[in-house]
Order: structure tokens, then sequence, then C-alpha cells
């Protein structure tokens, strides 16, 4: 495939007409906008640059819809044990399908990458697998029959809470040092064909000397995730062990830099949001996850107003599609400020505005050279089809009807380094994915 000839494309400068696009070895080559045509294949409707989803637990996606039942807990902790059963129960084989099925749904959602936070690591018993990356070689083979782009976020997870509190229960499986997380992130690396990074759990669970010994050790090597300060108790907890709160604890000891995504941030200050966006992080939102588990919500102007870089994440997958993902983001900002188009900050379009931003910072959170329709980067595209009634109209209109109006995702076709992986809105391998699923969920969920 020499060329893609696109009615629009979305670059950087915003929206253009017959837009030449090169693709060679899974890279753009060239772009030429308001081009007389020439060979190449036909793409009818808005091409827009893929996204990255920088926070995915693949393996929640088989509790989603069970626990919207309470029996008398109704928080995050209660929810978390939900979490340890589904967990208690995945096996490799099990593994792999579901993660080729999650890949499946992101990429009909809009979703051209993932970064898997992965902190499932043993057996059920806290036992290494031989090898001992077994668990996140399923995940590569589950996204390769998917044909998402996936980086592999090797979890260190070394306590049950603050103060270096024992693991209990299902949590010894999560069980992981830096020393070992290291390694692991070596042997992947060395297989190639898939990103690696770090994913310090959280500051309860990777007490200070373990994060610097494993941040100092990957630094460099890639992406390197961490969840903080996502719900107000683990704040409070964070200060009375640590002296502060867990996003200004890890700017001042933990040399934070434009490689780290801190993943939520929902109850981080203005002033630690803009610290953190001077450092060069990613902030990695995860709206509908975090309107699931009622965390609260970001302070999102803050974040815009630091110019800081951010990203979406699917995270517990309760939601697989960017277009919603990007909807809730700003719909929950305009609840807090009561007030409209919230991610522009003043002219423009919204939809543009957040598919760009977040498409930028998803793929420096994946550790891919993705997010924009320009020479160098992967040829990673979405094309979006206006919805019945936007047809006709500006194509901002078009994006700003697929992110706001859209019935279903408004996803036709998937390309991911220069292979269609959707087309018409099916998978390639649409019933058998489906079907191996299927079957999964059976033993799982049973």
């Amino acid at each position: 495939m020499p060329h893609l000839l696109a009615d629009w494309a979305l670059l950087d400068d915003g929206f253009a007409p017959d837009v030449r696009v090169g693709v060679a070895d899974g890279l753009i080559t060239d772009v030429v906008p308001r081009s007389a045509g020439g060979d190449g294949e036909r793409v009818a409707g808005l091409l827009v640059p893929g996204m990255g989803n920088l926070h995915s637990h693949a393996f929640q996606r088989v509790f989603a819809g069970l626990t919207a039942h309470t029996d008398g807990g109704g928080d995050f902790w209660s929810w978390r044990e939900a979490m340890y059963r589904a967990a208690a129960r995945m096996t490799p084989e099990l593994y792999a399908p579901v993660m080729a099925w999650v890949g499946k749904e992101l990429l009909k959602g809009g979703y051209t990458a993932v970064a898997e936070f992965h902190y499932l690591h043993h057996r059920p018993d806290g036992s290494a697998y031989t090898p001992r990356v077994e668990m996140a070689l399923a995940l590569v083979a589950g996204a390769a029959s998917a044909g998402i782009a996936l980086t592999v976020l090797v979890g260190v997870y070394e306590a049950g809470g603050f103060g270096g509190a024992p693991l209990s229960g299902a949590q010894n499986r999560f069980h992981n040092s830096a020393d070992e997380a290291l390694a692991m992130a070596e042997s992947l690396g060395a297989q190639g064909g898939f990103g690696v990074g770090l994913a310090l759990h959280s500051l309860r669970a990777v007490p200070p000397a373990s994060l610097r010994r494993a941040a100092e050790g990957f630094a460099g090597k890639g992406p390197i995730h961490i969840h903080a300060a996502e719900q107000r108790a683990e704040v409070s907890a964070s200060i009375e062990a640590l002296g502060a709160p867990p996003v200004a604890w890890l700017l001042d000891h933990a040399y934070v830099n434009r490689d780290w995504c801190l993943v939520h941030a929902t109850h981080a200050s203005a002033r630690e949001i803009a610290d953190a966006a001077r450092a060069g992080a990613v902030i990695g939102l995860c709206p509908s996850t975090e309107a699931d588990l009622g965390d609260g919500i970001f302070d999102f102007p803050a974040c815009l107003d630091a110019c800081g870089a951010f990203g979406i994440g699917s995270d517990s997958n309760v939601a697989l599609d960017a277009f919603s993902e990007l909807r809730l983001l700003e719909y929950g900002q305009r609840l807090r400020a009561e007030r409209r188009n919230v991610a522009v900050g003043g002219a423009g379009h919204c939809a543009r505005a957040l598919w760009q931003q977040a498409a930028r910072g998803g793929a420096a959170a994946c550790g891919r050279a993705a997010g924009r329709i320009a020479p160098g980067f992967c040829a990673d595209f979405v094309v979006i089809e206006p919805t019945a009634e936007a047809v006709g109209l500006k194509p901002e209109f078009a994006l700003d009807a697929a992110v706001f109006g859209a019935v279903r995702p408004p996803a036709r076709h998937v390309m991911v380094g220069g292979a269609w992986m959707v087309r018409d809105g099916v998978h390639r391998d649409e019933a058998a994915i489906d079907a191996a699923y299927r079957g999964a969920l059976k033993a799982l969920v049973a």
C-alpha cells in the first residue's frame, strides 16, 4: 500500500482536504494535503491519528457489570475485592483470549495501541511461572491476535499498604521486586515486536527504596507508569506515611520526567499538576473507570492552564472506545465547572482539541512514535465515518459529532502499523476472537 488518498485528514495545523499519505514499513513517509490524487487507496471520510490507550488492565473486563450491586460496600476498596477474585482465576491460557478480545474491541473503538499495566505475574499461590514472564507473553500473544500495538508495563508490587504492610491473599500473585521487574523487562525487551515499560504499582505497594531502585534502573529505557492520587484515602495515607501527597512526593523524590505517566492524579492539587507539567510527565485520565469507582473528578483546567500533557486509558475496560472516554472527560468537567467546551478554554473545536492532545499524550505514554499524521510517525489511523446527522458538514463538525453525538463508536476503518485491522466496523478475526473469549469467560466467571 504505497499511498492512502483521504477525503479529509486531521493534520497538526488542522483539517485538510484531499490528503495523500505515503506508507511504507509501517511508517508514514510523506503527507501532501490538497493533493491532485494519483495511485493509492481512496479513503472516504475523515482520517485522524490513532489513539493510544495509556492505561489498561485487560483481565478486569471479565467482571464488568458484576459489581453494580452492593452488600454494604460502595467504594473502590469493596470493588477491589471483586478484582482480586477475578485475578485469582486467571491463567496464561485464559489471559491470551481475554487480551485478544479486549484488543479487538479497543481497535473498533478507535484505539490503535494499548499500554497494559501488568502486575498479574505469578500463580495464585505466588510461585513463579517458567519462564517468569509467561503471563506477560500471554498478553503479547493476545494483542498480536488482535493486531493492536502493545506496550507491556512490567509491574513492581511489594507491599500491601504504606509502611511495607505484608501482601495477603490474591495479592501474593502480584508480588514482584524492583530487581525482578527489571530482569523481566529486559527479558521481554530482548524479544522485540512490542514495547516494554515499567509499572510502579503505587506508593502504597512500592516502598520508596524499591521505587527509586526500579526507576533508576529503568531510566531512559522506556515509559514508567504509576497509579497516583486516585482516591482521597490514598492521599491521606500517603501524607501520614510519607509526609506528602503521592504526586508531590513523586515530584520531590523520584526524578519524574517526560518518560513518566501519572495515572489518574484525580486528587492532585493545581500546584502538583503544574509541577508535573513542568517535569514533562503525562497525566493518564481514565474517566469511565474513575466514574464507575466513584473516585472523583480530575482538575482538568489546571492541566490545560499549565499546558500539561494528558492521555486517556480504558483502565478496568468497562468502556472500550476512545470517543466515549473523551466525551465523559469533557462532560465531567462541564458538570464541575458549570460551563461548556472546557477542553478548548476559548475559541476552537472541543473534539479536535481533545483528540489531538490525547493522541499525542497516549503515544508518549505508550513509548510509541505515533499520535500525529506526519512523516516518520507510525501509520496508525482511524477513519471516521460521519454520523447520519453530520453527513455533508465540515470535518471539524464531523469530529465533534463523532465524540459528542455518536450512538456507537464511529470508527469505520482502523489501521495499525500500515495494516488494516478493522474494515467497515468489523475486525479481521472477529468471529474467532469472540468464540475464544466466550470460552474463557465460562471458565472465569462460572
